[in-house]
C-alpha cells in the first residue's frame, strides 16, 4: 500500500464510514444540528437524505457517538423486510424477549405488545428510544405505516419512540405519495446533504490526509484537485475511490505528487468514463495528422502576412476546425500557443503562461494580456504579482518585526476603527465588549472560528514576526505585514513557518465576566436561552439542565467538543450563527 510511501499512519481514503474522517463542512455541521434538533423534539420522524456517497451514513455514525447515554437505539440496516420481520428486528435490537410464537403468521400484534411493554418500562426508568432505518428509500409502504403507528405509542405526556430515516433522494419522493401523508406530517426535522464544492473538495482531501497522519505538503497538485472535483462531482465516496487509486499509482511510480495525468489514469481504471479510455492507433494517427495540418497552416500564414496581422491570423488559423483534427482538450497547455496569439485572444492564460508571455514580448509588440488567477476577495492579487522584482516571500514577510501589542491593536481596529493604542490592548478591550483569545490547533480552528487574527511566524533563519490573517479563501491566505503591506499567498508557502498558534478577538455578551465560561443562570443564562431560541425554536427561558442540553446540541452541530459549557469557542460560534456583527475571513463586518 501507499501509506508508508507518503508517510501516513493509516489509510486516508477508505470508503468505510469512519467518524474520525468526517469532514465537517458547513452543511455537515448543519446536518448534525438538524439531527440534534429533531432528537430534542422527542417524537415523530427525522429525515436525512442525500445522493449516493454524499456521507449520510458517516454523519449518522458521528451523531451516534455523541448521543446521550440514556438513549436506546435500534438500528435497521436491511429495510427490505416485512412488517413482522421489522418488529422482530426491533425487539432483538432493544433486547426485548420475543413471544414464543413470534414466527407464526399474524404475530404482529404480540410483537407490538412486547415492544410497548418494554418502552413503557424504559420510559419509567428515564430512558428514550430511537429507531434508525438506513437506506430507507427501500422501505415498503406497509412498513413505513407500521413505523408511524409505533410513533403513536405514548404516555400521558411523552411519545415513546422516535424514528430517524436515512436514505437517497427517492425517499423524499416516497414520502410525497398520498398514502404517506400521515408519515410526512410527522416529520419534525429534515435535511438533504448536497455534494461538495471545489473548495470543499480540497478541504476534504486536506482533512482526510491530516487525520491519516500527513505532516508535509498536500500531495495533490491544484490542477489534479480541480480534475478530481469535476470527475467525482463533489461526491465524497467517489473522491475516496479515485484518490485512493491515484495515490497507489503515484507510489508505484515513486512520485510524491499526484498530477492531472495520474488522476485521469486512475479514473480510467475505477470509473467507466468514455472520455478517459485509451485512444486507439487509428484515432491517434488522425489527431497527429490534424495537428500537423494546423501547424503547417499557421506557419504559412506567419510567412505570408505582415507582422502586425500575424497575431490575429494565428488565432484565426488555430481556431478553425479541421476535418482531421480532434476536439480541443481543456488540458492543452497555454504556453504551447505563441505569445502573440495570447495577446490577441480575449481568454486570459494561466499564471505560468502569463509570465512566459511577459518575458517573450518584444519592445515593439503591444502590451500582452496579464495573467491572473481566480478572483480573490477585495480585489487582491497573488503575491507573485505584488512582489517587487527580485524580492522573495521570506524577505517580505520577515523584513520587519511587529510587536505583540501592535498586532492586537491592528486587529482591534477591525472591530473598532477608532480604537486607541495602549501598552496592553487585551486589558483595555473588555471595556469595549471585546475579548482576546488564543488557540493552538492549526488551520482547523481558524476555519471554524472564521475571523481575522494574527499568527506568529518563524523563518528558516530563526527570525520571528507577526502577521495579520485578514482573509482566507480556499488555499489562499490574505496577510497584512508589519509594514502595512498586504499579500495573498498560498497556505503551503507559510505552513513551514507557522506552529499552529492563532490569536483573535470576539465580541462577548453583556454578562460575561471573562473567567472562561458564561454562567448558565441569572441574566447570562437568560441571554443564552434567548440566543439559542433563535436557532432551535426552544424556550426563551430554560433551567440549567435544559440549557446545558441545548448548548451541547449546538456544540455538536458546530463541530465543537460537546461539553455543554458555554466557553469562548461556543460563544464565538453562537455569535456567528445568530448574526452578531463581527469581521470574518471572507469579508469585513461593521463593528457595533
Amino acid at each position: 500500500m501507499y501509506e508508508s510511501f507518503f508517510g501516513l499512519a493509516r489509510e486516508p481514503f477508505s470508503v468505510a464510514p469512519d467518524p474520525r474522517f468526517l469532514y465537517l463542512s458547513k452543511q455537515h455541521r448543519d446536518a448534525l444540528g438538524y439531527l440534534n434538533y429533531g432528537l430534542r423534539r422527542a417524537g415523530g420522524f427525522v429525515l436525512l437524505t442525500g445522493e449516493i456517497g454524499a456521507g449520510k451514513t458517516t454523519v449518522w455514525r458521528a451523531f451516534l457517538e455523541q448521543l446521550p447515554p440514556r438513549l436506546d437505539v435500534a438500528y435497521v440496516v436491511n429495510p427490505k423486510m416485512s412488517v413482522q420481520a421489522l418488529l422482530k428486528r426491533l425487539c432483538e435490537s432493544l433486547q426485548v424477549e420475543l413471544p414464543a410464537d413470534a414466527d407464526r403468521p399474524g404475530a404482529e400484534a404480540d410483537l407490538i405488545d412486547a415492544l410497548h411493554g418494554h418502552l413503557l418500562l424504559a420510559h419509567a426508568q428515564g430512558r428514550r428510544t430511537l429507531v434508525v432505518v438506513d437506506e430507507a428509500q427501500a422501505l415498503a409502504l406497509p412498513v413505513l405505516e407500521q413505523l408511524r403507528l409505533l410513533t403513536n405509542l405514548v404516555t400521558n405526556e411523552d411519545k415513546l419512540v422516535q424514528v430517524l430515516l436515512i436514505g437517497q433522494p427517492e425517499l423524499r419522493q416516497l414520502l410525497e405519495h398520498p398514502e404517506m401523508a400521515p408519515v410526512a406530517q410527522r416529520i419534525v426535522a429534515r435535511f438533504h446533504l448536497q455534494t461538495l464544492s471545489r473548495d470543499e473538495t480540497e478541504a476534504y482531501l486536506v482533512h482526510r490526509l491530516t487525520v491519516a497522519g500527513l505532516t508535509g505538503p498536500l500531495p495533490f497538485e491544484d490542477e489534479a484537485i480541480r480534475r478530481i472535483h469535476r470527475l467525482c462531482r463533489g461526491t465524497p465516496r467517489r473522491i475516496n475511490v479515485l484518490c485512493d487509486r491515484a495515490m497507489t499509482l503515484a507510489a508505484e511510480r515513486g512520485q510524491l505528487r499526484v498530477d492531472r495525468a495520474l488522476v485521469d489514469q486512475a479514473a480510467s481504471q475505477v470509473f467507466d468514463l468514455p472520455g478517459l479510455r485509451r485512444v486507439g492507433p487509428g484515432q491517434a494517427a488522425r489527431w497527429v495528422a490534424g495537428g500537423a495540418a494546423a501547424v503547417l497552416a499557421v506557419f504559412a500564414l506567419t510567412r505570408l502576412l505582415p507582422p502586425w496581422q500575424t497575431a490575429g491570423a494565428t488565432v484565426a488559423a488555430a481556431s478553425t476546425p479541421s476535418t482531421a483534427s480532434a476536439p480541443s482538450s481543456p488540458s492543452a497547455p497555454v504556453s504551447a500557443v505563441p505569445a502573440s496569439a495570447l495577446a490577441a485572444t480575449a481568454v486570459p492564460p494561466s499564471p505560468s503562461a502569463g509570465k512566459h508571455v511577459a518575458s517573450a514580448a518584444s519592445p515593439a509588440s503591444p502590451p500582452p494580456v496579464t495573467a491572473s488567477a481566480a478572483p480573490l476577495p477585495h480585489g487582491l492579487q497573488p503575491y507573485d504579482s505584488q512582489a517587487e522584482a527580485g524580492d522573495t516571500l521570506a524577505s517580505q514577510v520577515f523584513g520587519q518585526h511587529l510587536p505583540e501589542s501592535e498586532a492586537w491593536t491592528r486587529l482591534a481596529r477591525r472591530w473598532n476603527p477608532a480604537f486607541t493604542p495602549t501598552a496592553d490592548p487585551c486589558a483595555e478591550l473588555p471595556r469595549q465588549g471585546l475579548r482576546c483569545h488564543s488557540s493552538q490547533g492549526g488551520l482547523g480552528p481558524v476555519r471554524l472560528l472564521d475571523r481575522p487574527g494574527w499568527l506568529l511566524l518563524t523563518g528558516p533563519d530563526g527570525r520571528s514576526t507577526r502577521v495579520l490573517l485578514e482573509g482566507l479563501q480556499g488555499d489562499q491566505a490574505r496577510l497584512s505585514l508589519a509594514n502595512g503591506r498586504t499579500l495573498t499567498v498560498p497556505l503551503l508557502k507559510i505552513a513551514p513557518w507557522w506552529q499552529g498558534e492563532f490569536h483573535t478577538l470576539w465580541r462577548s455578551p453583556p454578562a460575561y465576566a471573562g473567567d472562561g465560561v458564561l454562567a448558565a443562570d441569572g441574566a447570562s443564562g437568560t441571554w443564552l436561552a434567548q440566543q439559542l431560541a433563535r436557532l432551535d425554536g426552544g424556550p426563551a427561558q430554560d433551567g440549567a439542565e435544559g440549557l446545558a442540553l441545548r448548548i451541547r446540541a449546538f456544540q455538536m452541530a458546530q463541530g465543537l467538543r460537546p461539553d455543554g459549557l458555554p466557553g469562548p469557542l461556543t460563544l464565538m460560534r453562537l455569535n456567528h450563527a445568530t448574526g452578531v456583527s463581527e469581521p470574518t475571513l471572507a469579508g469585513s463586518a461593521a463593528a457595533r
